[in-house]
């Protein structure tokens, strides 16, 4: 469980929407860090890890 959290946020420093879509598929989430990513790269980033982690 630890290390799927650890590489879930080594990815998303790197590619945001992905590990969102991992864990959560094709939800509300997912479609919110990506449109965040093409915007703005960081802050797609930080919704990712905060979705990641809470």
């Amino acid at each position: 469980m630890a290390n799927e959290r650890f590489v879930y946020i080594i990815l998303a420093i790197f590619i945001p929407p992905l590990p969102v879509f991992l864990k959560y598929g094709c939800k509300e989430k997912f479609w919110l860090c990506l449109l965040l990513t093409l915007f703005f790269f960081l802050p797609g980033m930080i919704y990712a890890i905060y979705v990641l982690t809470k």
